[in-house]
C-alpha cells in the first residue's frame, strides 16, 4: 500500500507525521483531509526528499516551470534555473522540457533537486518521436505507458496528465468562438491526435493503465487543463466547464483505485470572475487540490505577466486555491532565464502569503506582525532576516548614503516612526 491507501485505512505514516510538524497542524487533521483527498502528499516512494503537502487547511504552495526548448537546450542554464527556483522559496518544481536529452535532464534534476518534482510525459513521448523521424499523430497508448513508467521508476514526484481532453469535450470547446483556441500545448497535442487518427484520447482510454503506474509509486497525478483559457474573452466557456466536470470525474477514479489528485486551471481569467472559478472547481471536484497558473487577469502586460499573474493568484488562493504555479516576466515572450525564475517565484510568494493571511489568519500574520515591530524599532538587520527577498532588502538598503544609519532616504529626518506618537 501507499501512503495514501494507507489514509484510507487510518495508518498514520511518517510522511503525514512529518507534513503535520512542518505545517503546525494536528496530525488529525492532516489524516481527516488527506485520506479525503482534500489533501495530496507529495513524494515518489523512489525519492528521498522531504514530503511536500497540498490542500485543504495548508500554506498556499508555489510551483517553478523550468526545462529546454526545441531551440534552446542548455544543461548549465536550466540547472542554474532550478537551483534559482529551489533558493526563491519554490515549494515545487516542473521539468517542461521539450528539448534536447530530455531522459538526462531530469535525472540530472532529480539528483539535485529538494523539492517534489513534476513533468508532463506527453512532452517526452513527442520528443521521442520527433526523435525517431515520426509524426506526433503516430504515438499509441504503449509510447505513454513506457515514458510514464520510466519517470515513475526515476522518482518523478507528480505527472500532468491530459486525460480530461475528449472528443466531447473538444466539441463542447468548438461551440463557441475562443480568440486563441488550445493554448496548452498538451491539449493540442493529443486535440490533433483525435482528429487525424479519428479516435478518442488514448489517455483516457487507458486511464486505468495510467492509474496502476502513479500508484505503485505513489505518484500524484495532475489532471491538466488542456483546454484552459489562453484569453481573458476564453475565460469560463463552454469548453473549459465541460473539462472541469470530466476532470472531477477523474479525480474520485483516481482515488478509488488509490492514485492522489490535483487538477490544473487557468489560465487568464477576468479579475471577476477568478473567486468564482475556484469555488465551482472546489463544488465540480469534490474539494481535490486546485493548482491554477496564475491566473492573469490582463492580457496586455509582456513582461511583467509575474505582477498579472500574482494579482491572480492572491485572489485565488484566498478563494480556494492551493498549489500556484508562478508566471515569470518572460511569459508569451521567450525561454525565462534564471533571474525571470526568480522574479515569479518572488511574486507567486507574495501572492501566496497574501492569500494565507485571509485563509490561516493569525499562523499567517505573524510573520508581518514580525516585520512591522522591526521596522517600528528600525531594526534592519531584523527586517533582513523577515523580509521575502532578504538579498534584494539588502541591495537597495546599501545604496543608503552613509552615516544615515537610523532613517531610510524616503523620509529622512521626516520619518514619522521616529516620533513618540
Amino acid at each position: 500500500m501507499n501512503i495514501f491507501e494507507k489514509a484510507v485505512k487510518g495508518i498514520v505514516t511518517p510522511e503525514v507525521e512529518e507534513i503535520a510538524r512542518i505545517e503546525g497542524i494536528p496530525v488529525g487533521q492532516i489524516m481527516e483531509h488527506f485520506a479525503s483527498g482534500e489533501i495530496v502528499i507529495m513524494k515518489n516512494s523512489a525519492r528521498s526528499i522531504a514530503p511536500m503537502a497540498v490542500g485543504k487547511g495548508l500554506s498556499t504552495k508555489v510551483n517553478a516551470n523550468i526545462g529546454t526548448s526545441p531551440d534552446l537546450f542548455d544543461l548549465s542554464t536550466e540547472l542554474n534555473k532550478l537551483q534559482a527556483a529551489i533558493d526563491a522559496g519554490a515549494d515545487a518544481v516542473m521539468d517542461l522540457s521539450t528539448g534536447g536529452d530530455t531522459v538526462m535532464f531530469r535525472k540530472e534534476i532529480l539528483a539535485r533537486s529538494t523539492v517534489p518534482l513534476g513533468t508532463v510525459p506527453l512532452y517526452e513521448v513527442a520528443v521521442d518521436m520527433i526523435g525517431r523521424k515520426k509524426s506526433l499523430m503516430d504515438m499509441t497508448a504503449g509510447d505513454f505507458m513506457r515514458v510514464i513508467r520510466r519517470q515513475a521508476e526515476e522518482g518523478v514526484d507528480f505527472m500532468t496528465i491530459h486525460s480530461g481532453v475528449t472528443r466531447e469535450s473538444v466539441r463542447s470547446l468548438r461551440s463557441q468562438d475562443r480568440i486563441i483556441g488550445i493554448t496548452s500545448r498538451g491539449g493540442s497535442i493529443i486535440a490533433e491526435w483525435m482528429l487525424v487518427n479519428k479516435k478518442e484520447n488514448p489517455l483516457y482510454e487507458h486511464y486505468d493503465e495510467i492509474l496502476d503506474i502513479l500508484r505503485e509509486f505513489n505518484v500524484v497525478i495532475s489532471l491538466g487543463d488542456g483546454l484552459r483559457p489562453g484569453a481573458l474573452h476564453d475565460a469560463s466557456d463552454r469548453g473549459q466547464i465541460h473539462e472541469m466536470i470530466m476532470l472531477g470525474d477523474l479525480a474520485r477514479r483516481a482515488r478509488s483505485k488509490g492514485v492522489q489528485a490535483i487538477i490544473e486551471g487557468p489560465g487568464h481569467v477576468p479579475l471577476d470572475m477568478v473567486a468564482d472559478n475556484m469555488r465551482l472547481q472546489k463544488s465540480l471536484c469534490d474539494g481535490a487540490p486546485y493548482y491554477v497558473l496564475g491566473p492573469l487577469v490582463t492580457d496586455v502586460a509582456p513582461g511583467y505577466d509575474h505582477i498579472s499573474g500574482a494579482i491572480g493568484g492572491a485572489i485565488a488562493a484566498m478563494s480556494g486555491a492551493d498549489f500556484l504555479c508562478y508566471v515569470t516576466p518572460a511569459e508569451h515572450l521567450r525561454l525565462p532565464d534564471a533571474d525571470d525564475v526568480w522574479e515569479g517565484v518572488m511574486a507567486s510568494r507574495i501572492a501566496a502569503h497574501a492569500a494565507d493571511i485571509v485563509k490561516l489568519g493569525a499562523k499567517a500574520k505573524k510573520w508581518d506582525n514580525d516585520m512591522s515591530a522591526a521596522r517600528k524599532e528600525r531594526n534592519w538587520e531584523a527586517m533582513y532576516r523577515l523580509a521575502l527577498d532578504e538579498k534584494k532588502a539588502r541591495r537597495y538598503r546599501s545604496q543608503m548614503p552613509s552615516g544615515k544609519d537610523d532613517q531610510c532616504s524616503m523620509c529622512g529626518e521626516f520619518c514619522a516612526i521616529k516620533r513618540k506618537y
